[in-house]
């Protein structure tokens, strides 16, 4: 075996449990999954020649104040982003939920990275090392239910091998009435070196449009990628502020299984890339770049923001609703290519 698989208990914010180090035998790389903190990947680390580096930005407050969507691998589900004034219908009947963006205003990343996960398994293989955690309404976030129309089980395989980190996710509708929901990731990449911030890195996300935002909300518009936001060709971040969400994506490459190659993150002057590899009902981007600059989000989303709320005024959004008793599956792969040049 090239893998093993470390427990430890471990607390942050005065919340205990089980973290879960995935660790490749020969030292190519490691990821820390913290199920009692919505099953987030925390740390990501792979050997570029240096030793182990870390990929992914954790908030150094992260013991004390661990906010479950400035660090790591957050997990937004049922819904990513924001829905406006926490407010939408379905079936007939009207919902609130609660009103917990920055603003006050919206309901922001549903409940899954708010919520201890329950682990139900996890092993090593010849090629990787895997965890596998659930997230079921009615059980791990009981308070919440009221607020969606149908219960459901969404399931998340996190599965390390030596140059990728990869997300194997499933929702199933347990519920009695239909399912709606979105997925979304919000990864915090940072280029494996020195720099301590993203200024010098370089980024390649390709995309036909952007959706017009107001307040972080689409108006329901989509707009011709500008040239200050405009990555269909690799280049320098820099000083650019981003908190846009884009759609009508390109891919850059895809694979005989199905997964599309959606963004590299690269650098000005060290080799190699990060690369973002999804399914095809992955088909919105948000790219961000917080305050502190020591990362940038590219985060892949099944849906776009308040998309139950533009679905409900006819506006493709990507929004799904699964029937009862039904499955949906998706993958979402990170992977480190020493040799790519984006």
């Amino acid at each position: 075996m090239f893998y093993h698989i470390e427990t430890e208990e471990r607390s942050a914010g005065g919340r205990s449990g089980t973290v879960y180090t995935l660790k490749h035998a020969g030292g190519a790389a490691e990821a820390e999954v913290w199920p009692a903190h919505g099953f987030n990947c925390l740390r990501w680390r792979v050997n570029t020649g240096e030793g182990l580096r870390d990929l992914l930005y954790a908030s150094p407050e992260w013991d004390s104040n661990p906010v479950p969507s400035r660090s790591g691998v957050p997990i937004l589900y049922p819904f990513p982003n924001r829905i406006r004034d926490g407010k939408y219908s379905f079936g007939w009947k009207n919902y609130q939920l609660p009103l917990n963006d920055s603003t006050k205003k919206n309901a922001i990343h549903g409940y899954a990275p708010r919520h201890p996960w329950r682990v139900f398994g996890y092993k090593v293989e010849d090629n990787s090392a895997w965890v596998h955690g659930d997230f079921q309404t009615s059980v791990d976030a009981p308070e919440t239910a009221a607020f969606w129309p149908s219960d459901s089980i969404f399931s998340v395989v996190y599965r390390l091998s030596a140059h990728a980190l990869r997300l194997e996710m499933s929702v199933r509708n347990f519920g009695d009435s239909p399912l709606p929901f979105g997925i979304g990731l919000h990864p915090y990449f940072r280029f494996p070196c020195d720099d301590q911030t993203i200024d010098r890195c370089k980024l390649l996300a390709p995309a036909r449009s952007i959706w017009e935002c107001v307040e972080n909300l689409p108006t329901g518009e989509r707009k011709p990628v500008a040239d200050g936001y405009n990555w269909n060709s690799a280049r320098v971040i820099g000083p650019t502020l981003l908190d846009t969400l884009y759609t009508d994506l390109g891919a850059i490459e895809e694979r005989a299984d199905g997964l599309l190659l959606r963004a590299a993150l690269g650098h000005t002057e060290f080799p190699g890339a990060i690369q973002v590899w999804t399914s095809k009902d992955f088909r919105e981007s948000v790219l961000f770049t917080p305050q502190h600059r020591q990362a940038v989000c590219i985060e892949p989303y099944t849906c776009a923001t308040d998309a139950i709320n533009l679905t409900e005024r006819g506006v493709d959004a990507g929004w799904k609703v699964l029937p009862q008793g039904e499955k949906w599956t998706g993958v979402v792969e990170f992977r480190w290519d020493p040799n790519y040049d984006c």
